[in-house]
């Protein structure tokens, strides 16, 4: 892969939840049906949280988020995807997107197809998989020995629990599986650290498929402090430690990308890009052009 750009590659893969991942591949949004998303489905706050609790199914929230961010053009159905109702009625604060979703997922419409019958009205290239299919949250247990449920709450926590998990267990989408099989580049991140990215590791075949691929693993870092008390005090080298424990190799990450206040102590045997990369209207969003160089040159220089 030496002096290869991203531009070079037939598949890139990318790990997250809705803001950080729909960043990431609207940066990377030329590569078209050669890039992947794989999106975090255990969300169950807002409207997402509210349709689950009534009627069950996977989070569509992450996904939605993703989809809005690679609307290449404006057009009524876009609108539609995006549009939020308000007012004081049942339907305040839902999304329409969300609505769509799940209405395809009532209709016995496989997740994956329902995300694939939505790209195509939108025209969206790239390709987004749920992580699962099946309904699944996340659980915590704290040093007292008290389980915390779902997102929100694990997100609320003001010290990292001593156990995180997936309740029930559940597989990864297949072709989530093959994806990470078949990449030449997986890239992990932004996003909420605990609630966001680690969902995904937390997928036992998902993280065998990690463990036992060799391409290049790139973790992209967050540019402004976490909302979660716990992820916020977060180290990057404690980052890295929790990633590699669940994928269970060591220094399976071999680069990082880190804005340039971000502190790197005590990380070795990887590479290391550290420079600016804030968007200039929205410091704690990455830039699509600075992050799309900073992948390109941490590839090159990976070989």
């Amino acid at each position: 892969m030496r002096n290869r750009s991203l531009a070079d590659l037939d598949r890139v893969v990318t790990l997250g939840g809705g803001h950080g991942l729909g960043r990431v591949m609207s940066a990377l949004s030329s590569l078209g049906s050669r890039l992947t998303g794989i999106v975090t489905t255990t969300d169950n706050g807002g409207s997402t949280g509210r349709i689950r609790q009534s009627e069950g199914g996977i989070a569509w929230g992450d996904t939605r988020n993703c989809l809005n961010q690679l609307i290449a053009q404006p057009s009524i159905a876009a609108a539609m995807f995006e549009y939020r109702f308000t007012g004081r009625g049942e339907l305040a604060g839902h999304n329409l997107g969300n609505l769509m979703l799940k209405a395809l997922d009532n209709l016995s419409v496989r997740p994956l197809d329902a995300i694939n019958l939505i790209r195509n009205i939108l025209k969206v290239d790239a390709l987004l998989i749920p992580m699962s299919e099946h309904a699944v949250d996340l659980q915590a247990v704290t040093a007292a020995g008290t389980t915390v449920d779902g997102e929100m709450a694990v997100d609320q926590l003001t010290v990292l629990p001593t156990h995180l998990r997936l309740t029930p267990e559940v597989p990864a989408t297949r072709e989530a599986l093959h994806a990470i099989a078949t990449a030449d580049l997986i890239l992990i991140g932004p996003g909420s650290f605990l609630t966001s990215l680690m969902p995904l590791l937390l997928l036992s075949d998902l993280s065998q498929a990690l463990r036992r691929t060799q391409v290049p693993l790139i973790y992209i870092d967050n540019l402004g402090r976490e909302l979660s008390p716990a992820a916020a005090n977060l180290s990057l080298i404690q980052k890295l430690a929790l990633m590699e424990q669940a994928i269970g190799r060591a220094n399976r990450i071999d680069a990082l990308l880190i804005g340039p206040t971000r502190d790197a102590s005590g990380v070795t045997d990887r590479m290391i890009i550290q420079r600016p990369l804030a968007a200039m209207d929205e410091p704690h969003h990455h830039d699509r052009q600075l992050l799309r160089t900073a992948l390109d040159d941490a590839l090159q220089s990976l070989g």
